[in-house]
């Protein structure tokens, strides 16, 4: 919570709520919605994109550092004000291409261990992996905060430590690879509560 506390301190002080006023009214859902399509990009933008998005065209101030402690602070509050709302993807058949996309990448194995997200988050979860449950991959916590980082991160984080421990080389943030496979898991994720931000180990 001391993340979103300082994003709701940004919120005030980088002049988001000059346009958008309370966050608990104007933001309530938004997070719950993303990934979304966007007509500049031709293609999907995730909530992290967006907050930058805003920040370049509409405020003329720099974009945050991915993955930076503001940028996560943001993502952080904005999500909050959907703190138990169920993940809700949006039914626009523009997405379907990135959705594909991501549920490919999600069934592609990968890394010198040759495994794919599936073979843990579909076929063993449940099960435990070096004494820690293995869950079923939803990313409705996102981003949150984990006891192995001692700090917050994204999901593009997390599937970033997931790459990097099949020994596949992960791609770079903000890749469109990550909003396609953040685009799948949220799909799969419909109907589940959004918890941002959640505590993992």
């Amino acid at each position: 919570m001391l993340w979103v506390q300082e994003g709701e301190a940004l919120w005030q002080q980088s002049g988001c709520a000059g346009c958008h006023g309370d966050a608990a009214a104007s933001m309530r859902g938004a997070a719950a919605r993303y990934p979304v399509y966007d007509e500049a990009r031709a293609g999907p933008i995730d909530l992290a994109g967006r907050i930058n998005q805003c920040r370049v065209e509409r405020q003329g101030a720099p974009a945050l550092a991915l993955e930076g402690e503001p940028l996560l602070a943001l993502g952080s509050f904005v999500a909050h004000q959907s703190r138990g709302l169920p993940v809700a993807p949006p039914a626009d058949p523009r997405l379907a291409p990135a959705r594909a996309q991501g549920e490919a990448l999600f069934r592609e194995r990968r890394g010198q261990l040759n495994l794919s997200c599936a073979q843990c988050h579909d076929d063993n979860a449940g099960r435990r992996l070096a004494g820690s449950p293995i869950p079923q991959g939803h990313p409705n916590g996102y981003p949150l905060y984990r006891l192995e980082w001692q700090g917050m991160g994204s999901l593009q984080r997390r599937l970033r430590n997931c790459m990097a421990g099949v020994r596949s080389e992960p791609f770079a943030y903000g890749a469109p690879e990550y909003i396609a496979i953040e685009t799948f898991l949220m799909s799969r994720a419909a109907g589940l509560l959004l918890e941002t931000p959640a505590v993992r180990p």
